[in-house]
């Protein structure tokens, strides 16, 4: 139990909280221990997220696939993780993506209600949920006003930063080239351009037409900053 509350400590929505304090906490608050093996799926796209969840053992895969675009994006979190509290609140409260376990996993889960009961209980939990939802509501805002100018390699950049998160790997993109076109908003002489420098970059690889693989999140959302033409 102890390295679950040292696990959930490293997370930014407990950050700044005692394991005393944790442990008090969880002691009053239902959470549930749920256990997926390898190849169970976790989340279905278009489940109703009521329960805050956290994988505190294994590693789990996350899928997102458009419903109008041939496009998909999967990527790997391991533990320990927040499984997207962004939805737990506001007018979606649905998840756009399912997630599978990639191995055992162990998933902590606390029902809404319980939740804001423990937000209410001590201020540091409110403010925690309060930054991480606007610090990712402040940079989509961000990468939305840029998206207009941005080049072709910032628009990509921009999509696996919206889909992923810091933490993500293993992170793929399977695709239609002409739905990826519509999707960042370009032709198919500029993609292959900005796929051919990302590649010699080694930031990602493109095994085939409708596939690329990112090599290097965090230097390819450093593209951002290059301010290159593709």
């Amino acid at each position: 139990m102890d390295n679950m509350f040292d696990k959930l400590l490293h997370l930014p929505l407990f950050q700044g909280i005692s394991h005393e304090r944790l442990e008090e906490t969880i002691e009053k608050i239902p959470f549930h221990f749920l256990k997926f093996k390898k190849g169970e799926r976790i989340i279905d796209a278009g489940d109703p997220c009521t329960h805050v969840r956290f994988v505190v053992s294994g590693r789990i895969l996350m899928e997102y696939e458009s419903l109008n675009l041939k496009f998909k994006i999967t990527h790997e979190l391991t533990s320990p993780e927040v499984i997207a509290p962004d939805y737990l609140f506001g007018l979606d409260t649905c998840y756009p993506f399912s997630t599978y376990a990639l191995e055992e996993c162990g998933i902590l889960q606390l029902a809404k209600q319980d939740y804001v009961t423990m937000l209410q209980s001590d201020k540091i939990f409110l403010y925690n949920i309060l930054n991480y939802l606007s610090r990712n509501s402040q940079s989509r805002k961000s990468q939305l006003l840029n998206m207009t100018n941005a080049s072709v390699v910032d628009r990509i950049a921009m999509l696996v930063s919206a889909f992923t998160t810091q933490q993500s790997s293993n992170i793929t993109l399977s695709f239609r080239q002409r739905d990826l076109c519509r999707l960042l908003g370009t032709r198919r002489p500029a993609l292959v351009s900005a796929f051919n420098y990302l590649e010699d970059k080694k930031l990602i690889i493109v095994p085939n037409s409708y596939t690329a693989v990112v090599n290097d999140r965090k230097a390819l959302i450093d593209e951002l900053q290059n301010g290159n033409t593709f």
